[in-house]
């Protein structure tokens, strides 16, 4: 018994260090973004640029648009420069 609960805590400890270590490897981007008479720098992260990318712009869009519609256009608007770390 204690051997079984010894190996399940050792592979929980295992795939936690994985599943950190896979975390760090996300790539960061600053977007920055004109809209509605304002510009704004934000930065985002994911698993690859497209979606570093657009997380920058919904971090972005989320302080410059209000509503539904405002979010919308801004999402659809395109970013005036993007840096990633890759």
């Amino acid at each position: 018994m204690r051997v079984i609960v010894g190996s399940l805590l050792g592979a929980a400890f295992v795939a936690a260090m994985i599943y950190a270590l896979m975390q760090q490897s996300q790539i960061q981007c600053e977007v920055c973004l004109d809209y509605g008479g304002q510009g704004l720098c934000r930065t985002g992260s994911g698993l690859d640029r497209k979606r570093a990318v657009e997380s920058g712009v919904t971090a972005v869009c989320a302080v410059l648009s209000s509503g539904v519609t405002g979010g919308i256009d801004c999402g659809a608007t395109r970013p005036r420069s993007v840096s990633c770390d890759d």
